[in-house]
């Protein structure tokens, strides 16, 4: 009897024992299935914001030449705004020069963060005629000097209107066309000044 007894608690403890090893199976292999499969879905949704972060619009031929033209014209407009500032004879033609060298400055920047976004390389050149018109001031001063300054500048900015107003219609990209339309009254401001002292000289 307590044989019997003592092999009855020895089989019922036996089965526990693999019931319990049996539980812990059950029970890791869940946990590592399901640690891999999150991983695998956060890596696939990571994937879209990466590729959406790294696309950007890319020029045509068309845009760069115009952002290029943009980025030069004003690096030309803040030299010889610079020099008018520092040579002009009269006060309105210094204060002039300085409006110059804020606002294509200003708008430098704009036209160098687009062109960034892109892919247009930024560019420190000035414009040709503009390197000709700034070579013909340095050797002026006095009078001489304001009234050429003031004349280059009435000339430069009908021109630049006149570019700034055919982008604007143009097909090219919105933020593009966008700046180019935004720009026109700054160039206008700029027209009606030099007009101004070009009347008063």
């Amino acid at each position: 009897m307590k044989q019997s007894l003592a092999l009855y608690l020895m089989t019922g403890a036996a089965a526990l024992s693999l019931a319990a090893c049996g539980d812990n199976a059950t029970t890791d292999t869940p946990v590592a299935d399901t640690t891999a499969t999150t991983g695998a879905m956060m890596d696939n949704a990571a994937a879209p914001a990466t590729t959406a972060e790294t696309t950007g619009m890319t020029a045509d031929a068309h845009t760069t030449q115009f952002l290029t033209d943009a980025m030069k014209g004003d690096n030309s407009e803040v030299r010889v705004g610079k020099l008018a500032a520092q040579k002009g004879a009269t006060q309105g033609v210094k204060d002039f020069g300085t409006m110059l060298v804020n606002d294509h400055g200003a708008h430098m920047d704009k036209v160098a963060t687009l062109a960034k976004s892109m892919n247009v390389p930024v560019t420190q050149e000035t414009k040709a005629e503009a390197d000709e018109v700034y070579k013909r001031l340095q050797g002026l001063s006095g009078a001489e000097f304001d009234k050429a300054f003031v004349d280059a500048m009435v000339k430069d900015h009908k021109k630049d209107i006149a570019a700034y107003q055919e982008e604007a219609k143009s097909s090219d990209p919105a933020p593009v066309t966008g700046l180019a339309e935004q720009t026109v009254p700054t160039l206008q401001k700029h027209l009606d000044t030099a007009e101004k002292l070009q009347k008063s000289s």
